[in-house]
């Protein structure tokens, strides 16, 4: 590409904060970072946050490169990769300043933007960033803007659900299925699309019906049955599947997505529970994301205080479980000891973070409030013998910058779709109450 078709791209604080490698996803085109994004992101380079690290991971990677140059045209990020430059701050452009407050970080950003796109008439300039109402303050002055989406996946109506229906099965296959060894080989199955690995399915045939799934261990379609995880019973066909790959510690990651009150985390805490004789501890951690957008630190009181908010539905679904057992049944009893031992361990993500993940059945809830980066960092760390699940409803998202197509839990469904070590259940019916469901629906 001749240098005059390059694009300009500035960059907003928050997608560097959103991926510290961003500046090598813009091909051959160049890169502008205003200087009031290198202040923004010098408050960030303190502490142990996914944020903290991307702060401190670019204000690195720039610093190696060649420092007066920087602000001299820019340097090469890379073959075939364009130049990357920091503009310092210009006097605000008078169609700038007579809509908006100088002082703010986010102004200055459109600032330098607008006055790219002034001093380079025949070049295309857009300005990227996460936060929507600087994309229609942008839009507002003529400058092009957009979202970063790189790790956007591709449509969130085509996601992966995990399971099929399959109507028209021969019934001699389904009677096959349900007399010993309860299985078959993959190509006495004739189906149009092949099941992948670990794929459920609900075989059905004029008045016979069974439930499946593809195990790539031993290259076979098995009969899943509807199994009990520590007293909890599956209500409904997806739910059997979930528990079917929780309890299956061939599967060493799970993904279980579903809106409110369809079992998700109810499931994997009762999985957990009935295999905790494989596993050193139980880990159930959540992201942190505030509360309305107020920070942990707004909340009164100490530590365990702030937190308790963030934690309680987990508490709910242990005490749901518990409560499926008589007071004197020894398995009410083992959960108390369990979480009084540590050997369930209730907490924030970050607090999680810098612990050994070896033999750890380790659920993370709310996983639609990740960034794809901080599912591949928890992932990475994951240790020997370690279950990983991820539950979330990908369409209520809290996290201010994250949405159904860029948060990291829908990102790991479609990146893991089908392989041997990965299974994902979407649980579509809700399984509180007659009321909770029409409220969902309606409301």
């Amino acid at each position: 590409m001749s240098h005059n078709q390059r694009k300009f791209f500035v960059l907003d604080t928050n997608v560097i904060l959103h991926d510290s490698s961003c500046v090598y996803q813009f091909k051959d085109n160049d890169i502008i970072i205003p200087i009031s994004v290198i202040e923004e992101l010098d408050q960030f380079k303190r502490g142990s946050g996914i944020l903290n690290y991307h702060a401190r991971e670019f204000l690195r990677a720039i610093d190696s490169m060649s420092g007066n140059q920087l602000f001299n045209g820019g340097v090469p990020i890379g073959k075939e990769k364009g130049r990357l430059a920091i503009h310092l701050q210009q006097p605000f452009h008078e169609e700038v300043a007579r809509n908006f407050d100088a002082k703010k970080a986010d102004h200055q950003i459109l600032n330098t933007a607008y006055r790219l796109k002034e001093e380079n008439p025949g070049k295309e300039v857009t300005l990227v960033t996460k936060d929507v109402n600087l994309r229609m303050k942008a839009k507002a002055l003529g400058l092009k803007s957009e979202d970063y989406t790189t790790d956007h996946i591709r449509d969130i109506r085509e996601l992966y659900s995990g399971y099929r229906t399959e109507d028209n099965i021969p019934p001699s296959i389904i009677d096959r299925l349900h007399q010993t060894p309860f299985e078959i080989a993959v190509e006495d199955l004739p189906l149009s699309v092949p099941l992948r690995s670990n794929e459920f399915a609900i075989l059905r045939s004029d008045r016979k019906s069974v439930l499946i799934t593809m195990d790539p261990v031993r290259d076979r379609i098995r009969k899943v049955d509807k199994a009990t995880a520590y007293g909890i019973n599956p209500r409904n066909a997806e739910q059997s599947f979930a528990i079917d790959a929780l309890l299956n510690d061939d599967i060493p990651l799970v993904t279980i997505t579903g809106k409110a009150g369809t079992g998700k985390t109810l499931l994997a805490l009762a999985a957990a529970l009935e295999r905790r004789e494989n596993y050193r501890q139980i880990f159930i951690a959540r992201p942190n994301v505030p509360l309305s957008n107020r920070d942990l630190g707004y909340l009164p009181g100490d530590v365990k205080s702030k937190l308790d908010p963030y934690m309680q539905p987990l508490y709910d679904n242990l005490t749901v479980i518990q409560n499926q057992f008589s007071c004197h049944d020894k398995k009410k009893q083992r959960v108390k000891e369990l979480i009084e031992d540590e050997k369930i361990v209730v907490s924030p993500l970050p607090y999680i973070r810098g612990r050994s993940l070896v033999k750890i059945y380790f659920i993370i809830d709310e996983a639609q409030n990740l960034t794809p980066h901080e599912v591949k960092t928890i992932l990475t760390r994951a240790g020997e013998n370690t279950k990983i699940v991820f539950t979330g409803d990908i369409f209520q998202i809290d996290h201010p910058y994250l949405d159904t197509q860029s948060n990291g839990l829908s990102y790991l469904v479609e990146k893991m779709e089908g392989q041997d070590k990965h299974a994902h259940i979407d649980l579509v019916r809700g399984e509180r109450s007659a009321l909770s469901e029409l409220a969902i629906q309606l409301l």
